[in-house]
């Protein structure tokens, strides 16, 4: 068995492989050179963990004793599939192996024409920007979604003067939309995070960022927080790739399109197929956590029974500017919102996003609000998206239940 990879996802697989007793030879390729460590602190406590959260800790798997063989500074080069076999090409040479696990993660987006400009998504990024930042110094954060204001409060919270650049019409507009993203603005204030919204970056160089229309905003650091793509350009054309690099995956996380299903996928690399929710991007830290026991139970059993039970609802978890956020499902633009609670009153509040014309739930928002943290959860838990009646639902003191 080769994993390639070596963050959550590839820990999981390796551990989810020995739990069910497999005792073959088993490979992971890493490419950071440090050992596997969690990725959400890197954010949310950028200036007080001065050392990784590694993994081993975190959840309690080492993955230098479960695998085989493990390279923390061998990335994968390239790849050769055939129906029974695959060939990883590294710079130390060829590894041949009966099956493959990708769980490469993905890499932060960074515009080429932004000379100077910062990202974070592994631990050296998070040293750097840890290092780069001082108490009065000026910070421009480019883009205000969930990585974008984590670091904003953060900084601000250590007397960083921060501004978050966001173009779209409210932060968190992509994940949110715009009406439930707008609640969140008065957070930014609050918090002495100057927040500008509409507006689009023209320039990046070393006095700081340059907008479309002629506003220069000085930085001494500028931190580009513009999403992520998969880590799967090493792949070339063995496996079809989506346009952003994803691998679209089955309920066993089977790559489709491979030639054979000992080729497997999971973690930020995927596009997952869901009876549930339709096609799931990755990015999921729960995904990462949890489906790699259900890839091993069907790469080993085939029981894609059991996979298919393993259809969590996408989950993502954020505290920024002072605020708690849970978000479960996968709600789109087109879907109606309903508010439990008032935004600007003390207590939190949760917002649903209603299927059109029914009473069909896609998903749910939770802020400052822990008891519909479980509920909402539970909501998410049967084979289809769950039916609650919106007048129950806009009730902040009824059970967020049917």
């Amino acid at each position: 068995m080769l994993v390639v990879g070596a963050g959550l996802a590839a820990t999981q697989t390796v551990a989810a492989l020995r739990e069910v007793g497999y005792s073959g030879h088993v490979t992971v390729l890493g490419a950071e050179g440090v050992a596997p460590y969690d990725r959400p602190p890197l954010s949310k406590h950028l200036l007080d963990h001065v050392s990784p959260a590694w993994l081993a800790d975190e959840v309690g798997t080492d993955i230098t004793s479960q695998a085989d063989a493990v390279h923390l500074a061998r990335p994968a080069r390239g790849l050769v599939v055939t129906p029974d076999a695959v060939t990883v090409h590294t710079d130390a040479g060829d590894l041949t192996s009966d099956a493959l696990v990708v769980a490469t993660g993905a890499h932060a987006v960074l515009p080429g024409a932004w000379v100077g400009a910062r990202t974070l998504h592994t631990w050296a990024d998070a040293q750097e920007l840890r290092t780069a930042l001082r108490p009065g110094d000026r910070l421009v954060v480019v883009g205000a979604g969930w990585i974008g204001a984590e670091v904003a409060g953060v900084a601000a919270r250590a007397g960083v003067d921060v501004t978050v650049v966001e173009a779209a019409a409210a932060p968190l507009a992509g994940a949110l939309g715009a009406r439930v993203g707008a609640l969140t603005v008065p957070w930014y204030g609050e918090h002495g995070v100057r927040l500008l919204t509409g507006r689009t970056v023209a320039q990046v160089d070393a006095r700081g960022v340059r907008l479309s229309d002629g506003t220069h905003l000085p930085a001494d650091v500028v931190l580009a927080a513009v999403g992520a793509r998969p880590a799967t350009a090493w792949l070339g054309d063995a496996l079809p790739r989506e346009a952003d690099g994803a691998l679209r995956v089955d309920e066993g996380f089977a790559v489709l399109g491979a030639p054979g299903r000992h080729v497997r996928a999971v973690g930020d690399v995927t596009l997952r197929r869901s009876r549930r929710h339709g096609w799931v991007p990755g990015g999921h830290w729960d995904g990462a956590l949890r489906d790699p026991a259900e890839l091993v139970a069907d790469l080993l059993e085939g029981d894609a029974a059991a996979a298919g039970r393993g259809d969590r609802a996408p989950y993502v978890f954020s505290t920024q500017l002072g605020h708690d956020l849970t978000l479960f499902g996968q709600p789109s633009a087109e879907d109606d919102v309903v508010l439990r609670g008032d935004p600007a009153a003390d207590g939190g509040w949760t917002a649903l996003w209603y299927r059109p014309g029914g009473d069909t739930i896609s998903g749910v928002l939770t802020v400052d609000r822990p008891r519909d943290v479980g509920a909402a959860r539970r909501l998410f838990t049967s084979a289809t998206l769950p039916e609650l009646a919106r007048p129950l639902a806009a009730d902040p003191d009824r059970p967020l239940r049917p």
